[in-house]
């Protein structure tokens, strides 16, 4: 395992990136704290993304209107435009792209690059050079954080401790030191379960996480990704195997006047429709279908199996037999703030095995051949003109096209 003696990876992150194309697109955002809502109309709903102004006047992400209002009483709450920060995401990669390659995108408004040997010598030059790209390419109101260090977590960490629009810069040499100064919290991968467990562990702070031995880290977490944070930590030029895929699914929070089960079945249909069609896109299958519901004194969730499928019949008669379980759970009504949907027990399109014990495979076949035909007339359109069942999307529309930090979404997403 190589240890390199200089610097070799940025890590990009851009800094409120919903709210700043937002202030980029509309000039009298400009300035002003702004806070990305799923939907207009109501206070009854949460800031998805706020800009570094509402950031300074203490608002954050996944924060209620009301609580935001509170802290900022000025706060503008924009209704979210998911497929404008798709093509915007696409535009800023363009440019930063005319710079440097991109080694990995690793979200909406995170990405990777491995620095060229002549980088190497100045990245704060190159860090200058990305930022004068996106001011003079898009605007100046979408700015960058920028870390560079030996790998791409160390220079990820960095990157997040100088925002908005920083570059810091870890060399090898100067290391450990600048990472004993981030609070553990702020490390990848360490979130409040986490964090308990190693406090049980007596360890409290990123220096003694820094002191402990790899082995004792794979045991802290359960598995190799303990021992890989290790030798990042340390200046290791590691990256960790890509993970398979393991479902596919959509979720969205409901508005006031759909906070009913009748309504919310309605929306988790759509949202299965358009989690099946990513499914076929990206040539798989599935054997399991699981909703969830965020309700007032908690959640409901339930599971059910699947023959090996990828069709809308199949998936959506899964749904209607869940839902009937729901309907059962809550005869009286309940009120339903957000539902989810999720393909999971995936299997590749050229590995499918069918249950001998299910004799389906002409109704199957049958009902994949009608879907072949509902996508071939979407594509053809660009939109949605075929589908089982009525297609009438919510008010605010963005039915598996919403924002997602941890997804980017395709140009079909928004069909």
């Amino acid at each position: 395992m190589r240890r390199p003696e200089t610097v070799e990876h940025l890590y990009l992150d851009f800094d409120g990136f919903f709210a700043s194309v937002e202030q980029q697109k509309r000039p009298a955002l400009r300035g002003r704290p702004v806070g990305i809502v799923p939907f207009a109309g109501t206070d009854r709903t949460c800031i998805i993304a706020c800009s570094k102004e509402a950031k300074a006047a203490g608002c954050s992400n996944i924060m209620t209107v009301a609580d935001a209002r509170k802290r900022c009483p000025d706060i503008v709450l924009v209704p979210q435009s998911p497929d404008f920060y798709r093509r915007a995401h696409n535009a800023l990669l363009a440019e930063i792209e005319s710079v440097i390659p991109i080694e990995a995108v690793k979200s909406i408004d995170e990405l990777a690059c491995r620095l060229l040997p002549s980088d190497s010598n100045d990245p704060e030059a190159l860090g200058h050079k990305i930022k004068r790209t996106l001011a003079e390419g898009i605007g100046p109101y979408v700015t960058c954080s920028i870390g560079f260090a030996a790998n791409r977590q160390l220079a990820k960490i960095a990157g997040k401790t100088n925002k908005p629009d920083g570059i810091t810069i870890w060399r090898p040499q100067d290391m450990p030191a600048p990472l004993f100064a981030v609070p553990m919290d702020d490390i990848p991968g360490i979130g409040s379960r986490m964090r308990a467990r190693l406090w049980k562990a007596r360890i409290f702070k990123t220096e003694d996480l820094y002191r402990t031995q790899p082995k004792q880290m794979r045991k802290l977490w359960h598995n190799v990704t303990g021992e890989r944070l290790w030798y990042a930590l340390h200046g290791y030029d590691i990256v960790a195997p890509q993970s398979e895929r393991g479902m596919f699914g959509h979720g969205r929070v409901l508005p006031p006047d759909a906070r009913t089960l009748p309504k919310a079945k309605e929306i988790a249909r759509l949202l299965l429709i358009k989690a099946a069609r990513r499914l076929r896109r990206s040539g798989y299958y599935c054997a399991g279908i699981w909703v969830w519901l965020a309700i007032r004194d908690g959640t409901w969730s339930a599971k059910r199996t699947l023959p090996i499928v990828h069709d809308d019949q199949a998936v959506l008669d899964g749904l209607y037999h869940l839902w009937h379980e729901a309907e059962r759970a809550f005869p009286r009504g309940v009120t339903i703030f957000r539902v989810g949907v999720t393909l999971f027990d995936l299997s590749k399109d050229n590995t499918r095995q069918l249950d001998f014990l299910l004799n389906d495979d002409r109704d199957r076949r049958k009902w994949e051949r009608i879907n072949s035909a509902i996508d071939r007339l979407n594509r053809k359109y660009g939109k949605t003109v075929a589908s089982l069942g009525a297609w009438n999307p919510p008010e605010g529309g963005h039915v598996g096209g919403k924002i997602s930090y941890t997804r980017i979404p395709s140009a079909e997403d928004f069909w």
